[in-house]
């Protein structure tokens, strides 16, 4: 198998290949910008932690074109502050159709399933995986999901693992460099 050497380690040239292409990155949530884990509070509030490098790699997908889409099961107030004050424009909640939910929006946006990218951790994920070329999960996803997957990150859920496959599309389009050295 021919690789390429990437900040990450080696990475299959054919993964490579379809990073190149991406123009939309769908992310699931809970297990991929977070660990996993819901704190419940006694009066009912939710608590979730968001890795920051997460953030930034997605600040510098969208800074160089790329659309990027939340598209997840649940509905949270959290979820829409953090994304909204991150500038996605496409953040879908309480759909468990992911798969309805990504088609529609690449009917809207016109980008293709051959240009398109998803992020998921468990098996619910794997309707947006149907429509995307580029299917990945994080190191600590369900078995399943890795198994369907063309990629699977170095990093887990909440630790960094978006913040990998943006670098890694990034670099891929020659777009890494400049990133790193503009402010996003």
């Amino acid at each position: 198998m021919n690789t390429v050497d990437t900040p990450y380690g080696k990475v299959a040239e054919n993964t490579f290949a379809l990073c190149k292409n991406i123009k939309l990155l769908a992310c699931d949530v809970d297990g991929v910008f977070s660990d996993g884990r819901i704190y419940l509070g006694n009066d009912g509030e939710e608590l979730k932690a968001f890795h920051t490098k997460d953030g930034y790699g997605l600040k510098a997908l969208m800074a160089s074109g790329i659309e990027v889409a939340i598209i997840t099961g649940r509905k949270s107030n959290i979820v829409a502050q953090r994304f909204t004050a991150l500038g996605v424009n496409h953040i879908i909640q309480g759909e468990e159709q992911k798969q309805t939910a990504l088609r529609n929006l690449q009917q809207q946006l016109q980008i293709p399933p051959e240009h398109t990218a998803s992020i998921g951790d468990d098996i619910p994920d794997t309707g947006m995986f149907a429509l995307s070329a580029l299917r990945v999960a994080p190191s600590d996803a369900h078995p399943t999901v890795i198994a369907v997957s063309n990629f699977a990150t170095r990093t887990a859920g909440g630790f960094g693992c978006v913040r990998e496959l943006c670098d890694l599309i990034l670099l891929s389009q020659g777009k890494l460099n400049g990133i790193q050295a503009s402010s996003v």
